[in-house]
């Protein structure tokens, strides 16, 4: 602990890998993966510190990029660790929990445990977790129609191969869950010590419910979307945390509807970020390295809103 307080106070090596930019993913996840990145540099290099990424080409007005590609990105992340003072990991929930050990036994570890990023990747398992701790979640649906219904990957990232049905009879890999109508929104927030909800956001989600096998698309957020029910959505979120034992900065995401479903956990940055970082009156940067030393601030205000699609991604890498 001490070697941490006196490595907060001068210019530190802050290590940023994300895995889409880091392998040279294409589409949309290099899109927003790009631009979670693009944030968390330039948080960082605006409070002073010497900021390394991983990335297989892409450079960033900010920050030094280290090479790597899908073949290397592991060992990369472990030889550059090794040289810094602290490191944040993103990725794919199902790889999250291996590339978080890596950061956690090299530096210190501005996210959540590996031991906590495997809780959360695991839809099922988090699932009943959350429910045995007295949150409200979707219902999971066994077998046999259901009418309509969640289908998604068990370890799955974002909205990726997420559906609807109107049978829960699911392939290997996949679970079913009841469907929620309400708002979808999220909670940001910085999970550690104590606990810091950043934001109420709205998600912009497209769904289409009398198509049978549709996609559940994310589109973009509402950065923050307030409504009168904040606190109630930020005390879920806290809990939440806490149960999984997260770290960092951590996303909530939750269906109101008679009540608030949480419906996912990312254990790790979210495109929200990209939104917060130009409403919140506070570096992100500096909040996760005041959270490794359990010296976050009671509150943060925010300013104005910020609304955002993918498309806005575009020209960031």
């Amino acid at each position: 602990m001490i070697y941490q307080i006196n490595a907060l106070a001068f210019n530190m090596k802050i290590l940023l890998a994300e895995y889409a930019v880091g392998i040279g993913l294409n589409g949309t996840l290099l899109k927003e993966g790009g631009a979670m990145l693009k944030t968390l540099v330039d948080s960082f290099s605006r409070i002073g510190h010497e900021v390394t990424y991983l990335s297989s080409g892409p450079v960033l007005q900010n920050g030094k990029a280290v090479s790597s590609c899908k073949e290397n990105f592991q060992s990369v992340l472990e030889t550059e660790a090794l040289c810094a003072d602290a490191g944040l990991v993103i990725g794919p929930d199902e790889l999250l929990a291996n590339l978080s050990a890596i950061i956690e036994n090299n530096t210190i570890n501005m996210g959540c445990s590996s031991v906590s990023a495997g809780l959360c990747a695991d839809k099922l398992e988090c699932t009943r977790i959350l429910q045995s701790n007295c949150i409200s979640v979707p219902r999971i649906i066994e077998n046999g129609p259901e009418g309509i219904c969640v289908i998604k990957p068990r370890f799955g990232c974002a909205s990726e191969g997420v559906r609807m049905a109107v049978s829960s009879n699911v392939q290997e890999g996949y679970i079913a869950t009841e469907y929620i109508e309400g708002e979808h929104l999220s909670v940001s927030m910085i999970c550690g010590k104590r606990s810091l909800p950043l934001s109420v956001n709205k998600q912009h989600i497209e769904i289409d419910c009398s198509k049978p096998g549709s996609p559940v698309i994310y589109k973009g957020n509402i950065v923050p979307f307030r409504t009168e029910q904040d606190q109630e959505l930020f005390d879920v979120a806290v809990k939440t945390g806490r149960v999984l034992g997260c770290n960092g900065y951590i996303g909530v995401d939750i269906v109101y509807g008679k009540e608030p479903y949480v419906v996912d956990v990312n254990p790790r940055p979210t495109t929200a970020i990209y939104g917060l970082a130009r409403t919140l009156r506070t570096e992100i940067g500096e909040l996760l390295l005041k959270n490794v030393l359990g010296e976050l601030p009671d509150a943060v205000s925010t300013e104005g809103e910020f609304s955002f699609t993918k498309d806005d991604f575009e020209d960031i890498v």
